[in-house]
């Protein structure tokens, strides 16, 4: 098969050449404008596939369909917002050359606008997949399995790459480019506008029992899902996509230029474009893991009901996810499988199904959480990672009554002068061997309170729900001071892993976020707790470990 990749050699192209390494039997042509860059993407590249070199411009494509006779093109160069008088030359010279069609466009007007040449696409015996990346499809796929269990009416989601990914030039004028710009989408059951950039929310991506990315600032975009989604939704009143891209004082930079543009009715602020595309792609700090979101409201028998569903990528897997439904699309096609002719957005390209096998084996984690308000609070917070955990951890922390357990620990404690001095504000107990320990569980404020007592020196917190930035964490609070833990399922323990902290509500610096190893499991059928706080500066504070039953109600 021989496939012409027009930006064969820009981040998406060269991203999907690479996911294809495996395939020898496939003949790519690296394709743009720049043929030097693409001789030097060819002569980098490692992989089965046989690769070559074109100089390529797309205002002349129909000449080079003539001339090469690929048996499909791909294009992955955009800006597809910026395409000029006539967006859609290379749909149709593919239609004229009967030559099957797919993009990576982003651009909501230029998806949802493909399917005016479905007729002729069908005509032509070709077929014409618009949008064939991760918005709209993973999107649409999600939102197809979630129609199980609802009636969907609102839809909110969000992509947050990791800041090692790195951006496109391209990509990053169109983004700059509808900046304080409107844009369609279905608000309140109608047909409406946003603002480009101009309107933001927060959101916590977090898969069920994996460490969840800080809490991020997420900003209106325009992307196909606004506008080919909700006519496959007709109960469908409200949807929000937004982008989340770190550092997020970068981000506020452009929300306020976009703010302003929309306000003082200025010029797109495209020219600015390069500045923030070089800016961005130095600022690389951080963890190198990105996500994505979905979150959707619905009925089902009368009942409200809300569910989410969550993506995350670890270190280099991430930044090849908007890249792997064209992909996916093509390992079908090899294999037999043809999408049907028609011109069309590529929303029933791909199913969740066909995502998972593509995660398989790479660090992407994904999951559901729907929402339970009358489950108990640990539920709650690990969602379908709660049911993975040893029967005793699970026992210890399902029930939402009042409970005590019983058992013996051994306790280590800290010897300079300020880990002593933190042990005694706490009320921590001293150290000692085989110490008796009752741990009694208390229902408090939409939480519970912990009170444990360690051979008659008491010492209680309150565990309760984050909200707001420390949404689906665990926050315990110790006096005035509030940590908030995210819960995470690993190798049959639940680790508890602090992200943040604060005194009275107020930030304390995350430079001295106290932690340690702390973790519960099961052990001979008996519920094992290892506890370890330690802090910067001070070193270890407390650590105690051992293992309870729960007492006779």
């Amino acid at each position: 098969m021989k496939i012409l990749l027009l930006g064969g050699y820009g981040v998406f192209g060269g991203r999907l050449a690479r996911l294809l390494a495996d395939l020898s039997g496939i003949e790519l042509l690296i394709c743009g404008r720049n043929l030097a860059a693409a001789r030097a993407f060819c002569a980098g590249y490692v992989g089965a596939p046989r690769l070559r070199p074109l100089q390529v411009d797309r205002q002349a494509i129909a000449q080079v369909l003539a001339d090469e006779r690929p048996d499909l093109l791909v294009d992955a160069s955009g800006p597809f917002q910026d395409y000029g008088e006539q967006p859609y030359g290379v749909v149709q010279a593919c239609i004229a050359a009967r030559i099957p069609y797919l993009d990576f466009a982003d651009a909501a007007d230029f998806v949802f606008g493909v399917a005016q040449f479905d007729a002729q696409a069908r005509q032509a015996g070709v077929f014409v997949l618009s949008g064939v990346s991760s918005f709209p499809v993973l999107t649409a796929a999600v939102l197809r399995r979630m129609t199980q269990d609802m009636d969907i009416e609102t839809v909110e989601g969000g992509i947050a790459p990791s800041p090692y990914a790195g951006i496109g030039l391209n990509v990053m004028r169109a983004v700059v480019g509808y900046a304080g710009a409107p844009v369609k989408l279905r608000r309140h059951g109608v047909d409406g506008h946003g603002v480009g950039l101009a309107e933001s929310r927060r959101f916590t991506v977090a898969v069920p029992g994996r460490l969840p990315l800080r809490n991020l600032h997420f900003s209106l975009v325009d992307v196909p899902d606004l506008q080919v989604l909700p006519p496959e939704h007709p109960g469908m009143t409200d949807i929000w996509i937004g982008a989340g891209p770190v550092p997020e004082s970068l981000h506020r930079v452009l929300n306020l230029l976009a703010k302003a543009r929309a306000r003082l009715r200025l010029p797109s602020l495209a020219p600015l474009s390069t500045l923030f595309y070089t800016v961005l792609n130095l600022m690389k700090f951080g963890e190198h893991r990105g996500g994505m979101y979905v979150r959707a409201t619905g009925r089902r028998d009368g009942r409200a009901l809300e569910q989410s569903w969550h993506l995350l990528a670890e270190g280099e897997d991430g930044p090849y996810i908007p890249s792997m439904a064209v992909e996916a699309v093509l390992r079908k096609l090899l294999a037999g499988q043809r999408p049907a002719d028609g011109a069309r957005p590529a929303t029933h390209a791909l199913e969740l199904e066909d995502y998972e096998r593509l995660f398989d084996g790479r660090s992407i984690h994904t999951g559901f959480r729907c929402e339970d308000p009358q489950a108990a609070l640990y539920p709650q917070l690990l969602g379908s990672a709660f049911a993975t955990l040893p029967a005793p951890v699970q026992a210890l922390h399902a029930d939402r009554h009042a409970r005590q357990w019983r058992g013996l620990a051994e306790v280590r404690r800290g010897k300079g002068v300020l880990s002593r001095l933190v042990g005694a504000v706490f009320g921590f107990p001293p150290a000692g061997q085989a110490v008796p320990v009752a741990v009694a569980f208390a229902p408090e404020r939409g939480g519970e309170r912990w009170t444990r007592d360690f051979d008659g020196r008491r010492f209680s917190s309150w565990q309760r729900r984050g909200q707001g930035r420390d949404a689906y964490l665990l926050v315990e609070r110790f006096g005035l001071v509030d940590v908030a833990l995210a819960l995470v399922v690993e190798d049959d323990r639940l680790h508890l892993v602090a992200r943040r902290w604060s005194c009275l509500g107020i930030p304390l610096p995350a430079a001295l976020l106290p932690g340690g190893r702390t973790f519960e499991t099961e052990r001979d059928g008996r519920f094992v707790f290892d506890v370890e706080i330690a802090a910067p500066l001070v070193g270890l504070i407390v650590a105690y470990r051992g293992s309870l039953q729960a007492e006779p109600a």
